[in-house]
């Protein structure tokens, strides 16, 4: 693995992708790493190339963000976000938001343009609108995929496995981190559940001391664990190695907890770790020199 500059996944757990939809995934994601690298590239900082990326992903049914976010119990969709620069600790937040096409651009304009770090609710989506932030109606978030899933959450248990949360790192050209998440949460879960995704520390963290990492998994784990947190100050106070931090994080700690899930982290360095305990993760990334690498499965890349 050459130095690493720019990361991505999209979800852990019981992912089960068809033959036929293989490709598409990894168009979709190709497409998510090459804007983020493209903006890098043009000297761009970290948090624009992580939300160039990341629309790409929620603009994509195939991914628990955006366009493709799930159902919650009412049959309604609440999508949350978040963004992180490294250099400075700046971070944006929204929670709860059921008409904002893009969650991960509502999250960035609350850095530049709110003395805030979160919004909830109307809340977040009046301030979108005063920005200019893209909104659609609940429909647009509509697909069968994601209803038939609901229809079983309510049949049987009532428990989700596939946390297809999206996210993104980056290490731009001047050496500064950043990181940003975005998911449409858990099927069937509660209206107005909030998971680790948007709440910095938690599914999101960027720090040019340590690292920067987003997460994906059972998110009041994640939120218990402070797990994105944890990872970076494993790094940055302890000198632990960003592989030895994230696995300890995501392999002992959360499991012990009662949730599964993985990360990715990257440091300055352009050291990259995306560790995971759940059945697998999606996730992908491309060098300083243009490799790219996208892993779908357990067992590794095919």
């Amino acid at each position: 693995m050459g130095k690493v500059v720019f990361a991505i996944h999209g979800g852990a757990g019981s992912i089960d992708i068809p033959p036929e939809k293989e490709q598409e995934y990894r168009d979709t994601m190709r497409s998510a790493i090459r804007a983020g690298k493209e903006r890098l590239d043009k000297n761009d900082s970290g948090v624009a190339a992580v939300e160039a990326a990341i629309r790409i992903l929620e603009d994509s049914v195939l991914f628990n963000a955006g366009k493709g976010a799930v159902f919650t119990t009412d049959a309604s969709h609440e999508l949350d976000a978040s963004i992180m620069y490294g250099e400075n600790l700046q971070a944006g937040s929204v929670t709860g938001v059921k008409h904002i096409k893009n969650p991960i651009t509502l999250a960035h304009k609350m850095i530049n343009n709110s003395p805030h770090v979160m919004l909830a609710g109307e809340g977040a989506e009046k301030f979108g609108m005063e920005q200019g932030v893209e909104t659609v109606t609940q429909d647009y978030f509509y697909s069968n995929r994601r209803w038939q899933s609901l229809l079983e959450a309510k049949n049987e248990s009532g428990e989700q496995n596939e946390f297809g949360t999206v996210g993104a790192i980056a290490l731009d050209k001047n050496e500064n981190l950043a990181a940003g998440t975005s998911t449409g949460g858990l099927t069937n879960k509660a209206v107005g559940r909030i998971g680790d995704s948007p709440i910095i520390g938690a599914g999101t963290y960027a720090n040019n001391e340590g690292v920067a990492v987003s997460a994906t998994g059972k998110g009041e784990v994640f939120m218990r664990g402070t797990a994105a947190s944890d990872i970076n100050a494993l790094v940055q106070y302890q000198n632990w190695s960003i592989e030895n931090a994230a696995s300890e994080v995501v392999q002992k700690r959360l499991p012990v907890l009662g949730g599964t899930g993985g990360v990715i982290a990257l440091n300055r360095q352009g050291q990259f770790a995306s560790p995971h305990s759940s059945q697998n993760l999606l996730y992908g990334y491309v060098t300083e020199d243009d490799e790219i690498f996208i892993d779908l499965f357990p067992d590794g890349a095919i």
